[in-house]
Parts: C-alpha cells; sequence; structure tokens
C-alpha cells in the first residue's frame, strides 16, 4: 500500500508543487493556493454533482416527511419507500460526499508533501530526492525552498508561531469551512435531523480549526484557499449565496399586486371610506330618501312645520 500511495498520490502531488513553485517565482505560499485551484477545478463535476443532489433534497424534503408520519413504526417500510421515491427523483445520498470523501487523500498527501518539501535534516532531505522525477531536470535545483509567506513558516506548525498566528489562522479555517458548509446546508422539517444538522454545522468547523494548531501553516492555507474557491464556485453554479445570506428582499403580496394598472383595486373586499368620515351606505340612503329602510321607519316631520301651511 505504500509504494502505491508513493506511486499515486504523493510523488505527483510533490512534483506538482515544485514545478508551481519554479513558476510562481519560487514562492511556495501561492503554490499552495495554484494548488489548490487545480484540485478544485478537477474536482468540479463532483462539486456540480453534489449541489445538483443537494437541491433534489430540499425538494423531496416534504414527501419524506409524509412517508414518516405514513409508516411511523415501521422503520423498514418507511426506508424502502424513502429509497424509491428518491430513485425516482434521481437522488444519489452518497453524491453529497463525493468531494468531500476525495479530499481527505489529499488532504494526506499535502500534508506529507509540505513536510518533504521542506526537510529539517539530511534524512528528509535524502528521502525527498526519493520522490523527485528524474525527467524533470531543473527541479533538484530548487531544494531548499522558500518557506516564508506573508510572514508564515508554511513548514512550522501553527501553534509555534507568535500569538496572532496561533489566534487567527484557527479562526480563518474554522470560519471559512463554516461558511461553505452554510451555504449547502438543507433545511429539514424533522426536529431531531434539524439538530443533527446544526451540530454538524459547528462542530465540523471547530474540529477542523483545533486541528490547524497541530498541522503545518501550509496545510492550513490549503484549507483556507479550498473554503474560498469553494464558495466562490458555488456561487457561479447556484447563482445565489444559498443559506449564508438569507434574502431580505421581501416578495410583495399577492392581493397588492393583482390588477396594478388595470384599474381594480387591490383587495375586492375593502371600499375606499368617504373623506367626511360618512359611509358608502348613509349616502346612499340619503339620495334614496330612505328607501331603503324598514317599514314603518320613515321620518316624522317636526313638529310647528306641517306640510299643510
Amino acid at each position: 500500500m505504500g509504494v502505491i500511495w508513493n506511486a499515486v498520490i504523493l510523488s505527483p502531488m510533490i512534483n506538482v508543487l515544485a514545478v508551481l513553485y519554479a513558476v510562481l517565482l519560487h514562492n511556495f505560499g501561492l503554490a499552495i493556493i495554484v494548488f489548490t485551484l487545480l484540485v478544485r477545478l478537477a474536482t468540479l463535476r463532483l462539486t456540480q454533482r453534489q449541489l445538483r443532489s443537494t437541491r433534489k433534497m430540499q425538494e423531496i424534503q416534504p414527501k419524506i416527511q409524509e412517508i414518516r408520519r405514513k409508516y411511523p413504526n415501521d422503520k423498514q417500510k418507511a426506508s424502502q419507500a424513502q429509497m424509491r421515491m428518491m430513485k425516482e427523483a434521481g437522488v444519489n445520498p452518497i453524491g453529497c460526499l463525493g468531494p468531500m470523501v476525495i479530499q481527505f487523500p489529499i488532504w494526506i498527501g499535502l500534508y506529507q508533501s509540505i513536510i518533504s518539501l521542506l526537510p529539517t535534516s539530511p534524512e528528509a532531505l535524502a528521502r525527498l530526492s526519493q520522490h523527485l522525477y528524474t525527467w524533470l531536470p531543473f527541479v533538484d535545483t530548487l531544494v531548499p525552498l522558500n518557506r516564508s509567506f506573508l510572514g508564515l513558516d508554511l513548514g512550522l506548525e501553527v501553534s509555534k508561531h507568535g500569538f496572532m498566528v496561533t489566534v487567527l489562522m484557527p479562526v480563518l479555517v474554522g470560519a471559512s469551512m463554516w461558511a461553505q458548509q452554510k451555504m449547502t446546508a438543507m433545511p429539514s422539517m424533522d426536529a431531531r435531523t434539524e439538530s443533527t444538522n446544526r451540530m454538524m454545522l459547528w462542530m465540523m468547523p471547530f474540529m477542523f480549526g483545533f486541528f490547524t494548531l497541530q498541522f503545518p501553516a501550509g496545510l492550513a492555507l490549503y484549507w483556507v484557499a479550498s473554503a474560498a474557491i469553494g464558495i466562490v464556485i458555488q456561487y457561479r453554479i447556484t447563482g445565489s449565496w444559498g443559506n449564508l445570506f438569507p434574502s431580505s428582499r421581501k416578495a410583495p403580496p399577492e392581493a397588492a399586486t393583482q390588477g396594478v394598472g388595470q384599474g381594480k383595486p387591490a383587495d375586492e373586499g375593502s371600499k375606499e371610506e368617504p373623506e367626511d368620515g360618512q359611509s358608502g351606505d348613509d349616502r346612499q340612503n340619503r339620495r334614496g330618501g330612505g328607501r331603503n329602510r324598514p317599514a314603518g321607519a320613515r321620518r316624522r316631520p317636526r313638529g310647528g312645520r306641517g306640510r299643510g301651511r
């Protein structure tokens, strides 16, 4: 397994980073960022499938709740009906986890690549020479690489930096991962599922923020760049920020928009109030001379003013 890992993951990543380092004017931080962009572009199809699956899962949530209400005491039938409905809707639950599953070997390979490309001992330098491709003659001349980027030692653990870096990098990693998950978070009508989703939304960024302290600053830079690029890609694909920024626009009520420009009132049951404070019925009764009054309720002449006079 070690030979396969080195041949398929570790050695290619080391040489790609070395080539990017040479092209980008010997800046290892820029090499990591460009490498992150290349990884994101390579997994773009999986990201699109993930977003489509997430969107379809949101659409069929009411049907899932209906199935659970139909089979409250039979979980097997509910699960079978749910899987059948998801298959008919073209939803693949595993499709939502595709990019995340691929990221794990990349994280491990990048961690080992950073440690290998920034050796701190002659033994580490000898191990690095075993991974460099011989058909790339200029790669040997790049070692040792420049470790600094924006005041960071990319090969040094984050916790061994100054106070500001030790606090800022975990916050950046956790906040960027939280924002990316918040964009694709699926609201659920089930209180228990919604509570689990909310816990995962906060637990994963917190865990990675804590792990950042124990890993090299170069890997933390990759996590921040990957999350930022992922947010941009998701916005470009979906055309919205999802659940990250709730919409502040309020749709106008239907009653207020019906009949606009057609001379129709917004609400058929509503009538204009007269300016003098009298209702339309009172005016109609006045004009009709009391025709709408019940029998026997006609106006009596006032005293002292007889009709015969």
